[in-house]
C-alpha cells in the first residue's frame, strides 16, 4: 500500500491550498483517513480525519479554515485549507486505516508528506 500526497507549496497568509492524497495497492477496506502535519522541532499532530461514515473530526485550530473530505472507492483524501498562517507552515501527511484484505488486521499506512509554506 502506497500514498501519494500533492498539493504543498508556497502560498501567502490567508491564501488558500487544496491537498490531495491517492491510496493505491491492494486495499480491502478503509475505515477512515486524515491528515497529520508536523513544524520543524514539533511533534506531528492531528489535522482533521474523516470516518468512511462520512463523519469528521477537527484540531480546534483547524476549524473553520480547513476542509477534510474522503472517497473510499476512489481511495482519495483531500484537504481544503483556506485562510491560512504562517503557523500553518509545516509538512503535511496523510494517513489511512485499512485492511488489505478480509482477514488482515486493520493498519496505519502514511504518505511520505508535502511540504506547505504559509509567508506573512
Amino acid at each position: 500500500v502506497q500514498l501519494q500526497a500533492s498539493g504543498g507549496g508556497l502560498v501567502q497568509a490567508g491564501g488558500s491550498l487544496r491537498l490531495s492524497c491517492l491510496a493505491s495497492g491492494n486495499i480491502f477496506s478503509i475505515s477512515d483517513m486524515g491528515w497529520y502535519r508536523q513544524a520543524p522541532g514539533k511533534q506531528r499532530e492531528k489535522v482533521a480525519l474523516i470516518g468512511s461514515g462520512g463523519l469528521t473530526d477537527y484540531a480546534d485550530s483547524m476549524k473553520g479554515r480547513f476542509t477534510i473530505s474522503g472517497d473510499n472507492d476512489k481511495k482519495t483524501v483531500d484537504l481544503q485549507m483556506n485562510s491560512l498562517k504562517p503557523e500553518d507552515t509545516a509538512v503535511y501527511f496523510c494517513k489511512i486505516q485499512a485492511r488489505r484484505t478480509t482477514f488482515a488486521s486493520s493498519r496505519e499506512y502514511w504518505g511520505q508528506g508535502t511540504l506547505v509554506t504559509v509567508s506573512s
